[in-house]
């Protein structure tokens, strides 16, 4: 089936560990992508407000937080899931008892419980600045929580997942992993975005990198995975294609005949 609509990841996909900077090859591509009628939606852990480096990329949607908010470019919701007020009250404890630094990833940005090293290293390993230190609770109260973040090893991440049942975590980087409620991926919205705009499953392609990126490369017509994915995005993938420093982007769509 021809690809009508792409869903690509951002940390390690689009955009580089190592230049913290989005290929020219792949910017190139999708633009001729889109030109051809190819709908483009960002898939990411990140926030929809967080995109400014593909600025570039003529996108038509944001699968954000892992799928737990779904905007179009023009900021229309298409799904959205709230992180219940009860999970956070308990998660925050359990970071408490098993010393962990706890974040909200809003918006705005990310805010943090407290500061630590492992923080600041992947502020640095993402070229964001360092997450600001505020009175979680407060901030809580806004009513618009979608993904909390973990600053945790895995043994912690077990321990404090067996207690938050109705929540699921997804780990793309060893220093934390993403929260939401459970039943939210990449793939649920990725497939809320094809259901939005007409696009069967069976024409969807996927490319990713990370754990987080698994759900949506099974659930795609195409999964790709990139050639500096983890072991897990690989195995999931249907083919796996160049780096992300070696136009992994590019030679994938023009493998599938995109471009």
């Amino acid at each position: 089936m021809e690809i009508g609509a792409v869903f690509l990841d951002v940390d390690g996909t689009l955009i580089s560990f190592r230049t913290h900077e989005v290929p020219r090859s792949a910017v190139e591509a999708l633009r001729a992508a889109h030109a051809r009628g190819v709908r483009l939606f960002i898939a990411t852990g990140r926030a929809a407000s967080d995109l400014e480096q593909l600025s570039e990329i003529p996108y038509d949607g944001v699968v954000s937080l892992n799928g737990a908010r779904c905007l179009t470019a023009d900021g229309r919701v298409v799904s959205q899931r709230l992180i219940p007020r009860e999970d956070f009250e308990r998660a925050l404890r359990l970071a408490d008892e098993l010393d962990f630094p706890l974040g909200l990833e809003l918006e705005e940005g990310v805010f943090v419980n407290r500061v630590t090293p492992v923080v600041r290293e992947l502020a640095r390993l993402v070229a964001h600045p360092v997450p600001a230190e505020t009175d979680l609770g407060r901030l809580f109260d806004r009513g618009d929580c979608c993904q909390m973040c973990f600053y945790c090893t895995p043994e912690q991440e077990r321990r404090v997942m067996a207690e938050l049942p109705s929540l699921v975590s997804s780990r793309w980087c060893p220093l934390f992993v993403d929260v939401n409620v459970r039943g939210v991926d990449k793939a649920t919205g990725m497939l809320a975005f094809a259901s939005d705009c007409g696009v069967p499953a069976g024409a969807l392609m996927a490319i990713g990198d990370g754990g987080n990126d698994v759900p949506m490369l099974r659930a795609a017509g195409v999964g790709v995975a990139m050639g500096n994915g983890c072991e897990e995005a690989l195995a999931a993938a249907d083919w796996v294609t160049a780096s992300v420093d070696d136009d992994g982007i590019r030679k994938a769509l023009e493998h599938f005949g995109v471009i």
